[in-house]
């Protein structure tokens, strides 16, 4: 059964001088359709922003934050099919010379995912696997039960290696080992960010945040994996696709600039406050 969804964020930067930043914070084009209020960019001040669509097919906006204070928002509804995360564990791995081309880049290590570094161990501990969906979903349920996650162990340069290394991490960190053994054992696998709020599910004691998980290329379509919950959930709504956190930061400063504000917000609407919530978000 659909449901609707509020989704959005409110983040704020210091900038001691003007700065360019790059922001992929738009819903994906792919979910575009489902959008029942616009997705609105507001900056403060306001500012220009160039829209773009990057390599990957993710909306991207470039601005230039003025020297002082600039906060970026975002407030809007979205429906869902309200149905949990495909499950196929019929679907098979493709042989490297059958995959389609632009499957392949995904394949290849990037800036937090060493696959040079991990392919013996992933070989090694995987590769009596039987091909194809349990081979990813015993990579997820690897580093589900390797992983703690904890915000505290938040680290913007910890890489796939580091992960396992120190047995502990936030959702960035889960999507990134688990994709770097997909792509060690020959499944394209790419990294996803988006809102993932505690819909059908007991709500967590954390605050509320941006989420990370990934999709593996299996039986000639790509399918949502999560190693951080490791079970099908509602309501995901993409941001942003790529190699990993690199091509997807929310924000990427070409010059200093401290943070000085984060809320995220993802939070069902029950059918019948819909109206309000659709006057409340047009008049701010």
């Amino acid at each position: 059964m659909a449901i609707a969804v509020r989704a959005g964020y409110e983040i704020s930067y210091d900038c001691p001088q003007p700065t360019p930043m790059i922001l992929a914070l738009s819903v994906h084009p792919s979910r575009r359709r489902d959008l029942i209020t616009p997705d609105r960019f507001l900056v403060r001040p306001p500012v220009p922003a160039t829209e773009y669509c990057d390599g990957f097919g993710n909306t991207c906006h470039v601005v230039h934050a003025p020297q002082g204070s600039i906060t970026i928002s975002a407030d809007f509804l979205v429906q869902d099919s309200g149905e949990p995360d495909a499950v196929a564990p019929e679907a098979s791995q493709s042989p490297l010379e059958m995959l389609p081309v632009e499957t392949l880049v995904y394949l290849l290590g990037s800036r937090y995912c060493e696959t040079d570094r991990l392919l013996d161990f992933a070989w090694s501990t995987f590769g009596k696997v039987p091909k194809g969906w349990p081979l990813v979903q015993a990579i997820c349920d690897f580093v589900h039960e390797h992983v703690t996650f904890g915000y505290e162990h938040a680290n913007p340069g910890k890489t796939a290696c580091d992960t396992l290394k120190e047995g502990r991490g936030v959702c960035r960190d889960f999507a990134h080992l688990a994709v770097t053994l997909c792509r060690c054992m020959n499944v394209p696998a790419r990294y996803c960010t988006g809102y993932l709020g505690d819909i059908g599910v007991p709500p967590e004691p954390y605050p509320m945040d941006f989420s990370a998980w990934f999709e593996a290329y299996l039986g000639g379509r790509w399918y949502t994996f999560d190693a951080r919950h490791n079970m099908p959930r509602i309501a995901r709504i993409l941001i942003a696709r790529g190699r990993d956190a690199t091509d997807v930061a929310i924000v990427t400063s070409f010059g200093p600039s401290t943070l000085t504000g984060f809320k995220v917000f993802t939070d069902e609407v029950p059918h019948q406050d819909q109206g309000v919530m659709r006057a409340l978000i047009a008049n701010t």
